[in-house]
């Protein structure tokens, strides 16, 4: 029996902590990963409904196998990628979520596309585009360091984009602020 659960809006090291800490209150040994637990025995259906309900009350959703899970692991791979990993993607997005998930990226991205409203493309530049935001906030990095980071193939390519999605440069964000950023649950 696979013993493995998907949990969906897992985007933090503290979600994870918060979803270790549910597991352990029902004293089940549990590998914790963003969007995933990994069980070391079977859980009975009592303890599943306790779980679930749980995790419902923390702002995440215990997801059965099928379509809603896969989409939320693509969601995982891709949040994991961009804010959680330092070294940056050496190959194609869809090489990397085909290889990851193994299945064929065509059949991804058309379920992804017809539930969530937009591409897979689309998903991950919004999520680069928060990480971008992040950077800025801190003022920590220059831009030209922030595109390096980010995998840009240039600083006017980094702008172009981020005034796309925020409808400003990176400078007016800066004088903005916090302004317009989102949680990555709500991407």
């Amino acid at each position: 029996m696979n013993n493995t659960l998907l949990i969906k809006n897992m985007v933090c090291p503290r979600c994870i902590e918060a979803v270790a800490e549910i597991f352990a209150e029902e004293n089940l040994d549990a590998q914790v990963e963003l969007g995933k637990v990994s069980l070391a025995q079977e859980i009975t259906t009592p303890q599943k409904e306790k779980i679930s309900e749980s995790l419902r009350k923390r702002g995440f959703e215990l997801l059965e196998p099928g379509k809603s899970a896969l989409i939320s692991r693509i969601k995982t791979l891709i949040i994991e990628l961009v804010h959680h990993k330092s070294e940056t993607l050496h190959e194609n997005l869809s090489s990397y979520l085909s290889e990851q998930l193994h299945q064929e990226y065509t059949g991804l991205s058309k379920l992804f596309s017809s539930v969530e409203g937009m591409t897979i493309e689309r998903f991950y530049t919004l999520q680069k585009i928060e990480k971008v935001k992040e950077y800025l906030f801190y003022d920590e990095l220059s831009l030209s360091e922030i595109a390096y980071r980010m995998n840009y193939s240039s600083v006017a390519y980094l702008s172009a984009q981020f005034k796309k999605e925020t409808g400003m440069t990176p400078s007016e964000f800066k004088k903005n602020g916090q302004a317009n950023r989102r949680t990555l649950d709500r991407i």
